[in-house]
């Protein structure tokens, strides 16, 4: 968001790892067209007049953080990583002023005008004036950075469990713009267990809203809770996904998580297709 940020995991070529790990925790490994995969060719010997005229993707170190907004900063704070083991890279707050708004919301402000409404009627806060305040903290994990970032009113103190906006109501990931969370889970872990584990982890910590979906049919909280160990973890055998392994999970602000583990045929198409991008890329 700011060029600090920007610059917070500069570490040269593990950028273009994390790119190919992003692909791989979110579940997804996309083909790029011709024109974007021969752009990443000879892209680190170009200089810095060439990378400018280049095609779009040659201009890209790959991808840096996934921003999440929270309602409570220092819930989520501890969550991420005292709960699942993220590390602070660092933190800045307080952000007001005409710049920043404009950074940040001048499509939303654009939106209001056209629909003739005050701004603060579709959630956008006054940070021009300073009404309302921004912070953010930024957490490392091994192949991703997570932003969580938190508006709240000006005499609210930084980490407060008061944001400026209410939380959106209904997380289905079935609406479209809707994003999800994806934590990649080592092979050897029992899946089972660790959903067990966190949820009790959780809730010892007060975070009620930390549920894991079943692979039955539930209807209600008692029913979820009550349902066998095994219904946990969805295990995928139909090609081409044969060794996927997901839970869906809600975080402690209602945020959509998932949880995966890549194993058998699924896990080897995700390093050949690995493998295939390192191997066009000329260094």
């Amino acid at each position: 968001m700011t060029d600090e940020a920007n610059n917070a995991d500069d570490i040269g070529r593990r950028a273009m790892l994390q790119t190919a790990c992003a692909a791989i925790v979110t579940g997804f490994v996309v083909s790029p067209p011709t024109d974007a995969r021969a752009a990443t060719q000879g892209a680190d010997n170009m200089s810095a007049a060439e990378r400018n005229e280049a095609p779009l993707g040659a201009r890209l170190q790959g991808v840096q953080h996934f921003g999440l907004t929270v309602q409570n900063m220092e819930r989520a704070y501890q969550f991420y990583t005292e709960v699942l083991g993220g590390s602070e890279v660092f933190r800045h707050g307080d952000f007001q002023g005409d710049g920043v708004q404009n950074t940040l919301l001048a499509d939303q402000e654009i939106e209001a005008n056209a629909r003739g409404v005050n701004p603060r009627t579709i959630g956008v806060p006054d940070l021009r004036s300073g009404a309302q305040r921004l912070d953010v903290r930024f957490i490392q994990f091994d192949n991703m950075v997570l932003e969580l970032l938190q508006y709240r009113e000006a005499d609210q103190p930084m980490g407060s469990a008061r944001s400026f906006a209410e939380p959106v109501e209904h997380m289905s990931p079935a609406f479209p713009r809707m994003m999800h969370i994806c934590f990649y889970v080592r092979d050897d872990v029992d899946f089972n267990k660790f959903i067990a584990d966190l949820e009790a982890e959780s809730a010892r910590r007060g975070m009620t809203q930390v549920r894991a979906n079943r692979t039955v049919r539930v209807m209600t909280e008692a029913d979820r809770k009550a349902a066998p160990r095994d219904t946990n973890t969805n295990k995928v055998t139909a090609e081409p996904s044969n060794g996927w392994e997901l839970i869906y999970c809600k975080g402690p602000e209602g945020e959509q998580l998932e949880f995966v583990k890549a194993l058998g045929p699924v896990k080897k198409r995700f390093a050949d297709a690995l493998a295939k991008r390192q191997q066009s890329i000329v260094r």
